[in-house]
């Protein structure tokens, strides 16, 4: 029984967005609601005091912008909610990916001035793969933004998702008065608030109640009437499991900045999202109510705390009870592990657990044993399904500054690279080393990083390469042909796996072509 109410409590949800259109915000102030922080943080200030709580990286502050996705876990309403803050940049896209693996469903914030995002599309299409249910949340409507109307056609054409709004907002931008609730019948009125928290929603049992009219003004209410009209007749009556089953996206109203908006949407979420789900494994289905616990390692994070150099794993509990001081299995390593530092987070600020439940993330402090992918369980094989990893699109060759600093550089390179940050592959000739990226913003934080975390300093250099390919053949014979032939263009990656480096397309079709034993893959299965 306990296992069961313990799942119910748990609602595991990632936030995801475009840059800059207010994630990490509406992160804080979904904290302050929880009781979790008395006053907000801003992400970009000039006098800035406090910083958010989920950029607590140095590069993040300078930049205001996240880079990691960071890990929070708050109490509302009887509900334990664990929240995901994700980085928008898509130089980071790898880690987004990675984390929306490990959630249950989805916050969507969209910017009211700036519609769907390129960004946006991308990230609705990982959660399509896995129909993971969406919340959309539009937000800067103390900003003069874009019609509504025209923000919910426009969702549903560029991410391929039904909507159906259960917030609607009266006027925008300067003369923004409030959002009037389709969820729960009641009128919000808009009072700027930064950081601190303020009550002001007035119950309205029927939208033809003259106290809208003394509230908001005449013209306004009887716009407000007509918009709720139009609603409730184009678009079908809310159901909750189109929405769990990732059909149909519930749609909110507010300015996160000002505190707007973000308890409906709270109070929604909790009522509406789903419980830890079932999960699959390459042998099969496993649900949250198992008796035996299972998870999987889904981001790793070095020097979370730079005067200790430890290295945290963050687990997904995926079924059973997790419990500190007990020997687990590692699957790929198939041997028996025990995990005695087990701690949960508040982004940078953790806690010692004891004892953990499915949909809760833990972070384990590991010495190197565990990778990103890695699945964790009382004796159970399969390995959890979908982490992907992808051939980078940006190569550069790292050049040493400081010959006498040459052991902490390779131990920075490996210990970042191990985090996902980014993909190093080591030529056989030379022992050159290049880091492969997704974007080109990841070469200035891993040097950043190098330097403040391992006092290393580098330089990197473009190269002029297409792909990095991973090769096999059934034909152990000819893949050392292949290598002794091409041995000027083989690299090995951080787990020794050959590489092929591709200069140029046309060159890679023609030695697919004079190599048929060979194989070529584009991705690495983790």
């Amino acid at each position: 029984m306990a296992l069961k109410e313990e799942i119910e409590k748990r609602r595991t949800f990632g936030i995801i967005s475009h840059p800059d259109a207010g994630k990490t915000t509406l992160t804080e102030k979904l904290l302050l609601f929880g009781g979790a922080i008395q006053t907000a943080g801003a992400v970009k200030s000039n006098k800035i005091k406090m910083h958010a709580r989920s950029d607590w990286m140095e590069i993040e502050k300078q930049r205001g912008i996240s880079v990691a996705t960071s890990v929070m876990g708050f109490n509302y309403n009887g509900k334990k909610i664990n929240l995901l803050d994700t980085p928008g940049h898509q130089d980071f896209a790898e880690d987004t990916y990675r984390t929306l693996t490990a959630v249950d469903s989805v916050i969507m914030v969209i910017d009211c001035v700036k519609g769907v995002e390129i960004q946006t599309e991308k990230l609705m299409e990982v959660c399509r793969m896995r129909n993971t249910p969406v919340i959309c949340f539009i937000n800067k409507l103390d900003r003069e933004g874009r019609d509504p109307y025209d923000l919910l056609d426009e969702i549903e054409e560029k991410l391929n998702i039904k909507v159906r709004p259960l917030s609607w907002p009266i006027s925008m931008g300067k003369t923004f008065k409030g959002v009037y609730s389709l969820f729960n019948k009641s009128l919000h009125l808009f009072k700027a608030s930064k950081s601190k928290l303020e009550d002001d929603g007035i119950q309205i049992a029927d939208i033809n109640d003259p106290q809208i009219d003394k509230e908001v003004g005449e013209n306004d209410a009887a716009q407000l009437r007509e918009d709720v009209e139009l609603i409730e007749g184009v678009y079908p009556e809310f159901d909750v499991n189109e929405y769990l089953s990732g059909n149909v996206a519930p749609v909110f109203f507010g300015s996160a900045v000002n505190n707007f908006g973000v308890k409906e949407l709270l109070d929604c979420f909790i009522e509406l999202a789903p419980a830890p789900k079932s999960r699959e494994t390459e042998e099969r289905l496993i649900a949250p109510d198992e008796n035996k616990f299972s998870g999987f390692v889904f981001k790793i994070h070095a020097n979370m705390d730079p005067n200790h150099r430890n290295r945290i794993a963050f687990i997904r509990v995926c079924a059973g009870k997790f419990a500190r001081g007990t020997n687990y299995y590692h699957v790929r390593a198939d041997k028996k592990i025990r995990f005695s530092n087990v701690t949960a987070f508040m982004a940078q600020e953790k806690e010692l657990v004891e004892e953990a439940w499915p949909g809760d993330i833990v972070g384990l402090y590991d010495t190197g044993n565990l990778k990103i992918g890695d699945t964790i369980s009382e004796g159970e094989k399969g390995m959890y399904k979908g982490i992907p990893s992808f051939s980078p699109e940006i190569f550069k060759e790292v050049i040493n500054k400081d010959a006498m600093k040459t052991k902490q550089l390779d131990k920075g390179l490996n210990q970042l690279m191990e985090e996902g940050v980014a993909q190093l592959f080591t030529y056989e000739m030379g022992a050159r080393k290049v880091v492969g990226t997704v974007g080109a913003l990841q070469f200035e934080v891993i040097q950043h990083r190098l330097k403040h975390e391992y006092g290393a300093s580098c330089d990197f250099m473009s190269m002029n390469l297409y792909k990095a390919c991973w090769i096999t053949s059934k034909d152990k014979k000819k893949l050392n042909e292949f290598i002794d032939s091409k041995y000027r263009h083989i690299a090995k990656d951080k787990d020794g796996k050959w590489v092929f480096m591709a200069e140029s397309r046309a060159w890679l079709t023609m030695v697919q072509d004079n190599f048929p034993e060979i194989e070529f893959h584009f991705t690495s299965e983790f």
